[in-house]
């Protein structure tokens, strides 16, 4: 078992005022304000809960006693607004995280998007990843978000992997340590604490513990020397959080308590040898970990929720992620600590481990002087020139041409006046977005801008009608995929908008066909039989237009290709 957290070591370095903080405050609270401590609300604007109650979020912090909030959607002005009620509200004051993996645009619909993971490790370039957490630091603190619930720490293993293929900055520990420590360093800048993600480690198989227990299958050794890496590099970095996956690691889960059966065998968010042995004891990791979302069936199918909610805790989290219902989970976690499941040494160890965050970002010295809240004027730098910039060179250097064996480049108005244009999605309406119009609507006018014509094929008919007349009408097809989706499939792959669509690629022999996924990396495993075809990594207008000039010669492509891309089939790179 670990010892007590040391709130003078790293991550906290905290002094005798802000450690005299700590446990004042935890002296003075009761078991009811110490149980909310460790939860996270999600709060969602119009319904203020992800849990369905109808509780304003005042009454949330003032019933429930939360340690940490989330919110999800909304503007920069009307997210600010939110936590700063929330923040109001609160006697302590809280923890507020975002999910700005990119940039600031995961903390808010007009947040600046700089570079994925994907697109980071195509441009080679640790500036670009820098410049990505330099952006989510400030445009969070603009908004009073504190916490960042990135980046990704996985490594990309299994090309099938749908989960982080987006996210992922590298199929490798040296290429994920490269890129993910300047992005922490990025955001340091602006006092954004980091929470890494996702323990023990994703990316080498290829289903969604949203769906269904998570397990990472490398050996000791193996994972040692890979996703281990990782998190002794972040660890040694002074990473403040661990977001634990529901995730199990079988093998070493044996290794560590050679008694469990493969029955036994729990998601690291329930597993007490993955968390307070080898993360906070043989990795040494003093700050504090959170479970990811509760909702998810990696957790779920573990066991009853009566029970997990506090095993969570037992086991060696410190803090809850969302809330399924707020009186129920309330009460699972408040009588796991009446009943011992949860010590009063382990609660009071979890506490510490949160609120010290807190003081190490002097919180409540905030709160006391007015300066916790933030203002309109700190809105400012969101989407300010500096990051457009930062935004506009990440796309230049991540956009890559994977392959072009027909040398059919470049894509002119002359030559390829006539264009067809293909637009492949992925579920309509999910929580990440995808299917809508703009960026389709974008590429129309400014193709048309350019001096193509361009007409948008109906994929919902089979009929393809004579190839010759194909020929005749159309100089060029352009395909674009904006294949986006989560937690709905086990991964992602494109579909057809119906079977045997004419928006399958049947015409790569009739007119010069380009292809350009703006998401995933691996749509060659769907479309092999495209000549060229480009990573673009996101549908901002940025990449879009780096897009086009690169597609048109008038910039070079200067993004590289990891292997995964080929999917495993020769027949993709012809």
């Amino acid at each position: 078992m670990p010892e007590r957290v040391d709130l003078t070591a790293s991550p906290y370095h905290l002094d005798e005022s802000q450690i005299a903080w700590v446990e004042d405050t935890l002296a003075a609270m009761t078991l009811d304000e110490q149980v909310g401590q460790l939860f996270t609300n999600l709060f969602f604007f119009g319904t203020d809960s992800f849990s369905g109650n109808d509780y304003t979020a005042e009454e949330i912090i003032e019933k429930f006693h939360i340690g940490i909030a989330r919110y999800h959607g909304g503007s920069s002005d009307k997210v600010q607004d939110l936590l700063n009620r929330l923040q109001s509200a609160s006697k302590i004051p809280l923890l507020i995280a975002a999910n700005c993996d990119s940039g600031g645009n995961g903390a808010m619909s007009d947040g600046t998007y700089i570079a994925s993971g994907a697109q980071t490790e195509a441009s080679g370039s640790v500036e670009v990843a820098r410049n990505a957490g330099y952006v989510s630091g400030r445009e969070m603190n603009a908004i009073g978000a504190n916490l960042n619930f990135d980046p990704c720490v996985d490594i990309l293993v299994n090309w099938r992997n749908t989960i982080v293929n987006t996210r992922a900055y590298g199929t490798t520990a040296q290429d994920v340590i490269k890129y993910t420590i300047p992005f922490v360093e990025g955001q340091r800048e602006s006092g954004v604490l980091t929470c890494v993600k996702h323990w023990p480690g994703d990316g080498t198989e290829e289903r969604d513990q949203h769906l269904v227990l998570g397990v990472n299958e490398l050996s000791p050794a193996d994972w040692d020397a890979s996703f281990g890496e990782v998190y002794r590099a972040h660890i040694a970095n002074g990473v403040e959080m661990v977001m634990a996956g529901h995730i199990a690691l079988p093998y070493y889960s044996q290794k560590l308590n050679p008694e469990l059966a493969d029955a036994d065998i729990l998601p690291a968010t329930l597993a007490p040898e993955l968390l307070n042995g080898l993360l906070k004891t043989e990795l040494g990791f003093n700050g504090a970990v959170i479970t990811d979302a509760s909702h998810m069936l990696g957790m779920t199918s573990a066991m009853r929720r009566e029970d997990y909610v506090p095993a969570a805790i037992a086991a060696g989290c410190d803090a809850f992620l969302f809330f399924n219902n707020l009186e129920e989970d309330f009460g699972f976690m408040k009588a796991g600590v009446e009943n011992g499941v949860i010590t009063r040494e382990r609660l009071d160890d979890a506490n510490r481990r949160v609120l010290g965050l807190k003081a190490k970002l002097r919180l409540h010295e905030k709160q006391a002087d007015g300066t916790l809240l933030r203002t309109p004027a700190d809105l400012e730098v969101v989407g300010c020139e500096e990051h457009l910039r930062m935004r506009n060179e990440a796309a230049d250097l991540g956009v890559t041409l994977v392959k072009n064996t027909l040398d059919q480049l470049p894509l002119n108005p002359t030559d390829h006046r006539r264009i067809r244009l293909y637009h492949l999605t992925g579920e309509v309406g999910g929580i990440t977005g995808g299917g809508e119009p703009e960026m389709l609507n974008f590429y129309i006018a400014e193709l048309t801008r350019r001096g193509y014509e361009v007409t948008v094929n109906d994929g919902a008919t089979r009929v393809k009608g004579a190839t010759l007349a194909y020929r005749d009408q159309t100089d060029a097809a352009l395909v674009l995929a904006e294949v986006i989706g989560y937690g709905a499939q086990n991964n992602y792959r494109i579909q057809w908008k119906t079977a045997m669509s004419n928006e399958v690629p049947w015409y790569v022999w009739e007119v010069p066909t380009f292809m350009v996924s703006h998401n995933f990396t691996t749509h060659l495993h769907d479309a092999t039989m495209v000549k060229c075809y480009v990573n673009a990594y996101h549908p901002n207008e940025a990449n879009v237009l780096a897009t086009l000039d690169k597609l048109e010669g008038k910039s070079a492509f200067r993004g590289t290709p990891n292997e995964l891309v080929w999917a495993e089939k020769w027949q993709a790179r012809l």
